[in-house]
């Protein structure tokens, strides 16, 4: 029985490690799930706990990792984000909750995505900027971003450095 509750347990984190379009297909998964386990009752009551374990560790907050983010701006970013004569909407670390910071950074994103296509910036150099956005997470319950005030592009810079520093720091 243990056996084949390890051997079940493989399939299943297999299955949430790999992308979606190269996940088995359900008829294919049941049945590698019946191989598995059989009609063992108990070997399913503890999958059913272990799955329900892990989607609760999943869907909890996560630390947001800002370390290459902050790299790439200071690195590359910076001379294009400050040349802008844009006027942006630049939240303040007070403005940030627990609860909001990726809704923040999300802000953060689109202005910068906007300021580097007015200023041509290449595109191998703002790529992290894309990369990153696609990591954040929607929050529901936080401000929109015209919420916050408009700034030029130093202030907007360097508040941005500011919250990305004291995610990192959490």
């Amino acid at each position: 029985m243990i056996q084949e509750f390890m051997t079940a347990l493989q399939v299943i984190h297999l299955q949430l490690r790999l992308p979606r379009d190269q996940r088995a297909k359900s008829d294919l998964f049941q049945s590698t799930w019946k191989l598995c386990c059989r009609d063992s009752h108990k070997t399913q009551v503890w999958l059913c706990f272990f799955t329900l374990s892990l989607l609760t560790s999943c869907v909890s907050a996560t630390k947001i990792d800002v370390q290459d983010l902050q790299t790439c701006l200071q690195k590359d970013l910076k001379g294009a984000i400050e040349k802008s004569n844009a006027k942006l909407y630049a939240p303040k670390t007070e403005d940030m909750t627990d609860s909001c910071q990726q809704k923040v950074l999300f802000c953060y994103m689109l202005e910068l995505m906007m300021v580097f296509e007015e200023e041509d910036t290449e595109p191998s150099k703002t790529q992290c900027i894309f990369n990153f956005n696609r990591t954040l997470l929607p929050e529901k319950n936080c401000p929109a971003c015209e919420i916050y005030s408009l700034e030029n592009s130093k202030v907007f810079y360097n508040r941005l450095l500011n919250i990305l520093q004291k995610i990192n720091a959490m």
